[in-house]
């Protein structure tokens, strides 16, 4: 690894006080994809500020139907909430279902929806569940905060401090997992609440995380597995990689989203 300076913050303005005196400085939460970028060498920043140590993004609130995640809670808290397993049991089942143990009791839910891996799953949630990506600086629907590959509406320094949304009526995630990492190859997250339905797609753009509009339509007029059908998924703006073609990721969009219904019941 290159050099560099680590800085502990205890509160959300001395993190980005910290920051902003850095040459080119990068918040570290649980550090499941920097401290590996750098320890290949691919990342050098001049400082790391950690953000573990900041109660005021930490831990779940659930009032009535609205939830809020603290960025820095981490997967295992969010699969085990009996609180948020009330509301919207599917992101508990999607948190339980990422990495293996290690993983999900280090890396943070706002640090993977910051870095917006086009394989990790929360974007899918966030997409689907019609959240808002709350910062130091305002509250970014989930529509407008993806932008591409490992690229989001975030400014330079801006710092995700909680997750929000309404939880569904329904909802379900179900993914197609590389046995080796258990990043999703295909994940679909399906939710209908009071303002529709949507569905959300990762580990399959060529872009990253999207929504599928057919689907949507689809399951508006008949929520159930068979609406799925007579969907067409184009395998054009599909990845195409070792693991598997374009059209091979098509089938699994269905074949996953197909089983997110039926799962959500």
């Amino acid at each position: 690894m290159y050099q560099t300076s680590y800085h502990r913050a205890s509160s959300v303005n001395e993190a980005v006080t910290m920051l902003s005196g850095t040459s080119e400085g990068k918040y570290v939460s649980g550090g499941m994809t920097l401290i590996a970028t750098m320890k290949q060498r691919l990342a050098s920043p001049s400082d790391l500020v950690d953000l573990r140590h900041i109660p005021d993004i930490t831990g779940i609130k659930v009032e009535a139907r609205r939830v809020t995640i603290g960025a820095a809670t981490t997967h295992a808290e969010v699969a085990a909430s009996s609180a948020l397993r009330a509301v919207c049991p599917a992101i508990c089942t999607l948190a339980g279902v990422i990495g293996d143990p290690h993983v999900r009791h280090m890396g943070t839910i706002g640090g993977s929806v910051a870095n917006n891996d086009p394989a990790a799953d929360y974007p899918a949630a966030m997409l689907a569940l019609d959240a808002r990506i709350v910062t130091d600086k305002r509250e970014i629907p989930a529509d407008d905060f993806f932008t591409g590959l490992f690229e989001t509406a975030l400014d330079d320094g801006e710092l995700i401090t909680a997750l929000r949304f309404e939880a569904p009526d329904k909802a379900a995630y179900t993914k197609f997992r590389n046995p080796a990492s258990r990043y999703a190859m295909t994940g679909v997250f399906v939710a209908k609440g009071a303002g529709g339905v949507r569905v959300a797609v990762t580990g399959a753009g060529a872009d990253g995380v999207f929504r599928h509009s057919g689907m949507e339509q689809a399951l508006s007029a008949n929520w159930s597995p068979a609406a799925i059908s007579g969907v067409t998924v184009d395998p054009s703006g599909l990845m195409a990689d070792l693991h598997a073609t374009a059209e091979y990721r098509a089938n699994l969009v269905k074949v996953m989203a197909k089983r997110a219904v039926a799962e959500a019941g």
